[in-house]
């Protein structure tokens, strides 16, 4: 496409993507990941804890929860754009790549739900509640990271000619000279002006995190329905950005293949918002009985062992504890009345005197 020669003061992409120290590359993309998981696990952290959590579970199930979201992002990613790097000319081993960009929400937050699951039952903790604490800091971070597609000029919608478009330049590797827009740097070559579609969202996410954050001091949501909002929230905005986009994408009936996905996740998202549990959980139901001493990393197997075993035994003798106390109050109401019962038997012959008398 030809150079576009713009009048209006078009939003600039930036000159490039990565910068190397050395031989060590250091790329936005993955800056911007970083930094928005460490805001999400601080943020989380300290909603959990303001809600009665343990200090410190945020970080404990993150570090299940994390993983698993990348993973989870990047086969959902490879799964609907399997043509960038499956088929003739194409290279599989590019589908590692995580660095280049590349993850789909919507299999970061299936997969790292499951992890966020793995990880709450090792440390009996209730994910509903912890989904609720964690829900508005998930979506700055994703606010975060959709900056790290503004690094890597992807993410964005049509041509446009609106003040705020976004120009896109031409990438070229400075060793080689070769074209490389992922991770060269521009010529100052405008290719072309474009809906800046990234920036929409990342615009959108910000505006429910400030909702999620409102709702919940005003209702005192609890039971996995603010983190439902998240998901509906999202869903929402991301079903209308979709229809901005022009970017290469799997399509089924002609529609991109995340449309649907944001209308079916929508849906079941609002589903369980309107029948969960309503209420909140009480701070106690949020602290289980950890065993002091013991909070085992995720990759200390034997240490979590440790911990399972240990905290049924101290499960079991609470609730050993719980049936002592239940079996004690028993015996004593039985003995009450017995009491009671013999003390009516002493005073049936001064009843029967009183009468015959």
């Amino acid at each position: 496409m030809g150079t576009v020669n713009s009048v209006l003061a078009y939003l600039p992409s930036p000159p490039q993507g990565v910068w190397h120290v050395g031989p060590v590359p250091l790329r936005a993309y993955a800056l911007c990941i970083i930094v928005g998981i460490i805001v999400a696990i601080w943020w989380g952290e300290k909603r959990w804890v303001a809600r009665g959590g343990q200090p410190g579970a945020v970080l404990d199930v993150a570090m299940f929860a994390v993983p698993f979201g990348l993973v989870g992002g990047r086969l959902y990613h490879v799964a609907t754009d399997w043509q960038k790097y499956f088929g003739e000319g194409k290279h599989p081993i590019e589908a590692l790549y995580i660095w280049q960009g590349g993850l789909g929400i919507w299999g970061a937050v299936l997969l790292g739900g499951i992890g966020a699951w793995i990880g709450c039952r090792v440390y009996k903790i209730p994910l509903p509640a912890f989904g609720d604490a964690i829900a508005p800091a998930v979506l700055l971070a994703q606010a975060i990271g959709r900056l790290g597609n503004y690094f890597n000029q992807e993410l964005y919608g049509r041509t446009t000619d609106l003040p705020w478009g976004l120009e896109i330049y031409q990438r070229y590797d400075p060793a080689t000279g070769a074209r490389d827009m992922m991770n060269g740097v521009s010529t100052g070559q405008v290719i072309e002006v474009v809906q800046p579609t990234f920036l929409y969202e990342l615009l959108w996410n910000l505006a429910v995190v400030v909702a999620l954050v409102y709702v919940d001091k005003r209702f005192k949501i609890g039971h996995g329905r603010l983190f439902a909002l998240y998901v509906a929230g999202y869903s929402f905005g991301r079903f209308f950005v979709e229809l901005l986009r022009d970017d290469e994408a799997t399509h089924v009936l002609g529609l991109r293949i995340n449309l649907f996905t944001a209308a079916v996740v929508f849906l079941c998202a609002i589903a369980y918002f309107v029948f969960a549990t309503k209420g909140r959980e009480n701070p106690a139901m949020l602290r289980p009985a950890m065993v002091p001493g013991l909070r085992p990393w995720p990759w200390q197997i034997g240490k979590l062992r440790a911990l399972g075993a240990a905290e049924n035994e101290v499960a079991d003798e609470l609730q050993g504890d719980s049936t002592k106390e239940a079996q004690t109050e028993v015996v004593e109401v039985a003995k009450a009345d017995e009491a009671a019962e013999d003390a009516e038997k002493a005073d049936e012959p001064t009843k029967t005197g009183l009468e015959k008398g």
